[in-house]
C-alpha cells in the first residue's frame, strides 16, 4: 500500500469546515478514508435527530479525503445521499470512503456511514473531476 505524505494527511485533516462540525479524519489512504463524527445536541434538527446536514457532511468529508487522498486535485461534480436510520446523542458515526471507478478525468466513490454497532445509516456517492489527469 503506498504511504500518504504527512503534509497532505495534515492539510486534509485541517479542513476548517470538518473542525467547526467536530469531524474528524480517522484514516486516510489511496483513494481510501475514513472520518468521524460524535452526535451532539448541537448536531440535532427540530425533531431531536441528527440533522441530514450533519450526516451529509461527515459522509463528504470522507469523500474530499479520498478523491484527493492522491495528491491531484479532485472537484466534486455530484453527489447524493440516502438516510437509513437515525442515531442517538453521543453516537460516533463512521464514514469510510473508496473509490468504486476511474476513468479518464472523472472517477466515482461510495461513502458507507455507519453507527457504533457497525449498522449501515446512509450511503453517499459521489463523482469528481480530475483537472489534471
Amino acid at each position: 500500500m503506498t504511504e500518504i505524505p504527512e503534509d497532505r494527511r495534515e492539510r486534509i485533516a485541517s479542513d476548517p469546515f470538518c473542525e467547526k462540525l467536530g469531524v474528524e479524519l480517522a484514516d486516510l489512504g489511496p483513494a481510501t478514508a475514513t472520518t468521524e463524527l460524535t452526535v451532539t445536541d448541537d448536531l440535532l434538527n427540530f425533531h431531536g435527530t441528527p440533522h441530514g446536514g450533519a450526516i451529509y457532511s461527515l459522509a463528504d468529508a470522507a469523500f474530499a479525503a479520498a478523491s484527493n487522498s492522491e495528491g491531484d486535485t479532485a472537484l466534486a461534480m455530484e453527489t447524493n445521499i440516502s438516510y437509513f436510520e437515525a442515531v442517538e446523542v453521543g453516537e460516533t458515526l463512521t464514514a469510510t470512503a473508496g473509490r468504486v471507478h476511474q476513468r479518464g478525468r472523472t472517477a466515482s466513490y461510495r461513502v458507507t456511514v455507519t453507527d457504533e454497532r457497525g449498522d449501515e445509516i446512509a450511503t453517499f456517492r459521489g463523482r469528481v473531476y480530475l483537472p489534471g489527469k
